[in-house]
């Protein structure tokens, strides 16, 4: 009796013709009180009581009672806040049964926001969610029942961090310190590699450039990072889009479909959150050199120090030819803080005013430029 006068309620207040909907399976349910509440307080009843289809991943009571103490309280207190896009966020704007799901799937939610799939031999998990129940099926969608909520404020480095295809991007940028770089506020767009385009460099390369992680390395991922929210729909033959590093890549677009300078192309696009945009590639972009080699050899010839500072830094140039280096500091959004002309080695940089954060310091020698990482921690 608990629930037949609300979803009476519900199905003569939208006048709808499908007899059992998502909407009635929770209502239904003695584990989705809360979730219940929740899709009241929002409003959404009607939404998800309409044709659909819909999946809804339900997290059952016990995940709602996981959050902090007053989370909910005031999610419901702002139903038309928070909660209706944690909410949106999941549910699916399709019928995705258990057997439609695959490992490392993306999967868009009505939030905008995407979720990704891991199948194991623990299960299957949406993003860091277990599916408990699967495949309750409606008459215009399919419910399956989770043992956590979902998060939906996602940024780049988490979308990584929980996709079972980037395992060695994650790593990279752990290795790089780039993490808070990948979770600023951005926006960002991320051409980032599978674990595959990775394992197909030549050997022994990947462990020559995590063993410099503040060189080479760092060099190479933020030759991965554009500025800005870039989604496919912005992409045209011919493009060409400045990286974090100061450096070009080139976008062409053929019948064979969306490539980076040529050679990595875009297996998945348009991976959406919070602080822009991931585009999965199944390749390694290069910066300005002909071989991983190049760029390992020209990091070697200069240093930055102290690093992390917090009034000045030295820049030791070492065999570069001085009279000819010409530097500019950019921070996280691509806006140059700071530009020089003739540096010499062991010049002193002041960055007294600059906030703290990371910044990019870019070395250009006689057309060669490449780029060292500088904290700033005040």
């Amino acid at each position: 009796m608990k629930n037949l006068y609300l979803s009476l309620l519900i199905l003569l207040s939208f006048g709808l013709t499908a007899q059992n909907t998502v909407v009635d399976i929770i209502v239904n349910s003695d584990d989705h009180n809360t979730l219940e509440a929740a899709v009241l307080a929002a409003d959404l009843a009607g939404t998800l009581s309409g044709d659909g289809p819909f999946t809804v991943f339900a997290p059952t009571d016990d995940a709602f009672a996981a959050l902090p103490d007053g989370f909910v309280d005031a999610l419901l207190a702002d139903p038309d806040g928070v909660l209706t896009q944690i909410l949106l966020h999941h549910v699916v704007g399709s019928t995705a049964l258990s057997t439609d799901l695959t490992d490392g799937a993306f999967v868009t939610t009505l939030a905008n926001r995407d979720v990704i799939v891991a199948i194991n031999n623990d299960g299957v998990f949406i993003d860091n969610a277990k599916v408990t129940v699967a495949d309750l099926e409606a008459d215009n969608g399919v419910v399956h029942v989770i043992d956590a909520v979902l998060d939906y404020r996602t940024t780049i480095f988490e979308a990584v961090e929980a996709s079972s295809a980037h395992n060695t991007l994650e790593a990279a940028i752990i290795a790089a310190g780039l993490q808070d770089a990948l979770n600023s506020v951005g926006p960002l767009t991320l051409f980032g590699p599978v674990d595959d385009a990775f394992a197909a460099l030549p050997d022994g390369t990947l462990d020559v450039l995590l063993a410099d992680p503040m060189g080479a390395l760092t060099d190479i991922l933020l030759y991965h990072v554009v500025a800005g929210d870039i989604r496919s729909t912005d992409l045209s033959d011919g493009q060409v889009a400045e990286t974090l590093n100061g450096q070009d890549i080139d976008i062409t677009i053929n019948n064979d479909g969306v490539f980076i300078n040529s050679d990595a192309q875009v297996i998945q696009a348009d991976i959406g959150v919070d602080n822009g945009v991931i585009h999965a590639i199944n390749g390694i972009l290069l910066p300005g050199t002909t071989s991983t080699e190049e760029v390992i050899s020209d990091f070697a010839t200069v240093n930055v120090f102290p690093n992390p500072t917090t009034e000045n830094f030295t820049l030791n140039l070492n065999l570069l030819e001085s009279d000819q280096v010409q530097v500019r500091i950019v921070d996280m959004k691509g806006m140059i803080v700071g530009a020089y002309a003739n540096v010499k080695s062991d010049q002193i940089f002041d960055v007294r005013e600059f906030t703290n954060g990371m910044y990019l310091v870019e070395i250009n020698n006689n057309g060669s430029r490449f780029f060292k990482k500088l904290i700033v921690k005040k």
